[in-house]
This record gives structure tokens, C-alpha cells and sequence, in this order.
């Protein structure tokens, strides 16, 4: 049943957005005005405690558990689980954003700044932090955390439903439970569908750099078209092959890329960056979680930071059952670092090297306003356009973005055909190779009905009622969590009381025998 009510729905998505582009996106920017209106606070306080949540159970005695129980090890090295994460999580996003996104705030900078200063300057890197830090790491983490225990401890089926049952009970595998998967396949697709498009955008804007190659609608459809043969590919070889070597390779190409960027680049100034946005990042991360703009009026925050938070949630379902799958055996402080500060540090690099180097352009070099005013995917390879080696550089970043898109679609591929099945364990190709189609759909219908407006509408209107999922899993996980503790501390009461009994003798034990306790 969730397989097939969700295929339909989004095959009814896909077709409106194809066949009534202008009325879809009217509908799409009506009901976005009406939610952002009214519920815009509601993303930042969730989100807010979703990142204070995850700090506890990282920091906190919860910490010392592990998934699939105490004598589980991990599958993946170090090493290879971090470049998976990674790969799964942001790879596209953060090189269509990384350039364009510091100088985007630049210009047009939020808190009443005066545009094209230099507090709007150190602004622009403190809020591209923001919205590409702890926040949405945290978001994955959780739902990440809450899959996998309740998968590999509970002998759950790997479905989203769940990881409800400590709060509905039964009803998690009845009708409510249906819904709730449904939901999270729809969205999912949604979320994965509207990072493909911000993909093919930036893949065809770098084609045309390098090669001369036109740049409309019919050049994104056709890198959709080959993209979905080589994700395909990829997918239906399994995690341990394709996904695992594509993402290893995809973080080392990307290392590459920063760091030739950086000696490249005024190095200098962009370690500077570097410091200086962490010290304002940190210094204002309580204030910049509950901004919103309610005496100046300002669309900033919804434009920008209630997007991404959007963003981050719709996708959370998907990364956060892949990132499930590959994280057996670590501990939940193992996990939460691994997961939320690792990713975090890195994607702070990536900005002050990218970010660093645009907004250094635009101080002391060249006016790339003109450049981010025809489109945010020309931004980057405008930047490489005043460096050294610049066609070297834009033919790097092209094959990166190719191979983050297949590494991101191939995830989504097998968690969309997990997360539709009633079993437990990989799903059968026939329904990947359904999902695979489907998001490549998805993707080209919303282009075709409005780029990335379009895309950007859509993921935040369907991201609305997993903000509120976030709350219920969040009481259901610490509820499950602590009962383990519980239990695990009982054992180890009964365990000490055992070798007493063995060393002193059933007279001379310290202390009354501990309770029964139940399995974990």
C-alpha cells in the first residue's frame, strides 16, 4: 500500500507540474505565502531542539550505547562511512551554493545590514555557516539515530512508522503508521527531486563554460536523462560497490578541488575567513536559531533560513535511513560526532575556501553581481573564471557534481525502495528501478514548471508535517534510549552482584539482589 498510494502521488505531482507549469506554480507560491505566514517560527524552534537534543545525547551518559547492542561492530571504516555521509547528505548543494551564497548575502544581506558592507561582509560567512552547519547535521542525525536503533536493537522493519511505536503503540503498524510512510516517501522524493534539479542546473552551466554547449531546458533534461542511467548503475550494484567507491572517490575529488582552490586563491584571507566566521558563528548560534523579522517585515528569513530548514527536513527521512544503514555498530557519541560535528567542520572549510574567495573577488577584483543576477549555478565557475588554470578548475568541478549527483540519487534510489517495503534488507531492483525513474521525473516536471522557484516552493510546503515528526520522534527516541540505559545498568548491577556472590560467599554479598529486568 505505501508503495503504491506514494508512486501515484508523486506521478500525479510530476504530471501536474509537466502538463500546467503556470497554474502549478501559482498554486505552489499561494500556498507557500499562507504557510511561511503563519508557520515560519514553528522550523526554527524544532530545529533549535533538534540540535540541542543531539548535543545531549553526544555529551550525555546515553552516549555510551551502541546500535545493534554491545557486541556489534562496525561495517564501514571510518574513512568510508564519513565520505558516504557526506556524499548522501550535501554533495550537490554545497557546490551550487558555495560561492553563490556568501556573495548572495553580500549584496543582499539580512539583519537591516547595508548591502555590499563590511558587516554584511562577515555576515554573509557567518550566516552561510549557519545554514549549512550543526543544524542540518543535527536533523539527519536524528532521524539517522532513531532508524537504526530502532532497525538493528528493536528489530524494526526500517520503515519511518517505526519509530512512533513508543508513542502510538500498535497503531504504528495500522493506518497512522501507513500515513506517516507515505508522507516520508513523498517528501523524500520531493526533496531528493528538488536537489537533482539544482544539480542539472549547475552541470549544464559548467558544460557550457567548458565545452560551449547551449544551456536551456532541453540540455538540464538531457543531463537528467543520462544522469538517471548512471545512478541506476550504481544503485542496483549495492552499498557495498557503487555507492561505497563513488563517494570515496567523490570526497577526494572534492578535497582536491578546495585545496587547490585555496593555494590558488588569496590563502592568507581565506584562513582568516575561516577563524573569523567559526568565532561569529559560534559567538551568535542562539540568536541567529530563533531570528525571525516580525517589526521589519522582512522575507529574508523565509527566503533563506526557513528554506533551507525545510530543506534539511524533507530530506531528513532519506539521509537519515541511509545513513542508518551504514552506521552499525558505532556508539550514539560515536554517532552524533561522526554525523553532526565531522560534516559540519568540513562544510565550514568548503565556505571560507569558496565563500572566501568570491566575496574576495568582489571586494578587491571584479562586480560578479551581473553574474549572480543571471543565475546562482554561473557564480562558481565565474569565480574560476580569474584564477589560474580556470578551465582545469571548471572541468574538476563539472565531473564532481556529476558524481555527487549519481552518489546522491543512488542513495535516495535505495532508501525510497526501502522505506516503500513491508520487509526488512535491500529491495528488489524492480522497485529501485522505479524509484529511479520517478525522481528523475519529478525533477525535470519542476524545472519545466518553474526552476528553481518552483523547486524551492514545493520543498518547503511538503517538509511542514515533518516538523512536527521531528517532535514526536524526539520523545519516542529519549523514551527508548533512556529505557535501554535502564536495562543496561541493571545487567551490569546483576553482573557485579554475581562475581560478589561467586567472591564472598551467599552470605556475605554487598547489598540486596538488583530487579528482574526485561530484554532490551
Amino acid at each position: 500500500m505505501v508503495f503504491r498510494i506514494s508512486f501515484l502521488l508523486i506521478i500525479l505531482l510530476a504530471g501536474a507540474a509537466g502538463l500546467a507549469p503556470a497554474r502549478f506554480g501559482a498554486a505552489v507560491d499561494g500556498l507557500l505565502a499562507g504557510m511561511l505566514a503563519n508557520t515560519g517560527w514553528l522550523y526554527l524552534l524544532v530545529v533549535f531542539a533538534t540540535l540541542v537534543f543531539m548535543l545531549y545525547l553526544a555529551f550525555g551518559s546515553l552516549g555510551e550505547l551502541r546500535i545493534g547492542g554491545e557486541d556489534a561492530e562496525p561495517r564501514f571504516s571510518y574513512g568510508s562511512w564519513l565520505a558516504m555521509l557526506f556524499a548522501a547528505g550535501m554533495g550537490i548543494g554545497l557546490v551550487f551554493w558555495g560561492a553563490a551564497e556568501p556573495l548572495s548575502h553580500y549584496l543582499n544581506p539580512p539583519e537591516g545590514l547595508q548591502p555590499a558592507s563590511m558587516p554584511a561582509a562577515r555576515a554573509a560567512m557567518r550566516y552561510a555557516y549557519f545554514h549549512w552547519g550543526l543544524h542540518p547535521w543535527a536533523i539527519y542525525a536524528l532521524i539517522g539515530l532513531a532508524m537504526a536503533w530502532f532497525q538493528y536493537n528493536r528489530r524494526g522493519r526500517g520503515q519511518l512508522s517505526d519509530l512512533l511505536q513508543p508513542v502510538l503503540g500498535r497503531h504504528h503498524r495500522g493506518w497512522a503508521g501507513r500515513c506517516v510512510d507515505i508522507a516520508a516517501v513523498v517528501a523524500t522524493a520531493i526533496g531528493v527531486a528538488t536537489t537533482l534539479g539544482f544539480g542539472a542546473l549547475q552541470i549544464v552551466a559548467g558544460l557550457r563554460t567548458v565545452f560551449g554547449t547551449p544551456a536551456g531546458t532541453g540540455m538540464q533534461l538531457a543531463v537528467i536523462a543520462v544522469a538517471f542511467v548512471l545512478y541506476m548503475a550504481s544503485s542496483l550494484s549495492g552499498v557495498e560497490r557503487g555507492i561505497k567507491w563513488l563517494s570515496s572517490f567523490n570526497l577526494a575529488l572534492a578535497a582536491l578541488l578546495m585545496l587547490v582552490v585555496l593555494a590558488l586563491g588569496p590563502t592568507a584571507f581565506l584562513f582568516d575567513v575561516f577563524t573569523n566566521a567559526l568565532g561569529d558563528y559560534l559567538d551568535r548560534l542562539v540568536g541567529m536559531s530563533l531570528r525571525m523579522s516580525p517589526f521589519s517585515g522582512s522575507a529574508w528569513v523565509s527566503e533563506w533560513t526557513i528554506f533551507y530548514w525545510a530543506w534539511w527536513i524533507s530530506w531528513a527521512p532519506f539521509v537519515g535511513t541511509f545513513i542508518a544503514r551504514v552506521s552499525y555498530g558505532r556508539t550514539i557519541r560515536e554517532f552524533v560526532t561522526g554525523t553532526v560535528l565531522a560534516p559540519s567542520l568540513v562544510g565550514f572549510a568548503w565556505f571560507a575556501v569558496f565563500g572566501g574567495t568570491t566575496l574576495w573577488q568582489q571586494l578587491f577584483a571584479t562586480d560578479l553581481q551581473p553574474v549572480l543576477e543571471g543565475g546562482y549555478q554561473d557564480v562558481l565557475f565565474a569565480v574560476f573564471a580569474q584564477l589560474p588554470g580556470s578551465t582545469l578548475l571548471s572541468v574538476l568541478a563539472v565531473v564532481l557534481l556529476v558524481v555527487f549527483f549519481i552518489t546522491s540519487a543512488d542513495s535516495a534510489v535505495l532508501v525510497l525502495a526501502s522505506m516503500s517495503s513491508e520487509q526488512a534488507g535491500d529491495p528488489p531492483p524492480l522497485r529501485r528501478l522505479a524509484w529511479g525513474a520517478a525522481i528523475a521525473v519529478v525533477a525535470a516536471a519542476l524545472l519545466l514548471a518553474g526552476g528553481l522557484d518552483a523547486l524551492q516552493g514545493l520543498v518547503t510546503i511538503s517538509a511542514l508535517p515533518f516538523a512536527l515528526l521531528l517532535v514526536l520522534v524526539i520523545l519516542a527516541l529519549y523514551r527508548t534510549l533512556a529505557h535501554a540505559r535502564a536495562v543496561r545498568r541493571r545487567r551490569a548491577q546483576a553482573l557485579r552482584h554475581a562475581l560478589e556472590h561467586w567472591v564472598y560467599g551467599p552470605h556475605r554479598t554487598r547489598g540486596p539482589a538488583p530487579p528482574p529486568y526485561s530484554r532490551e
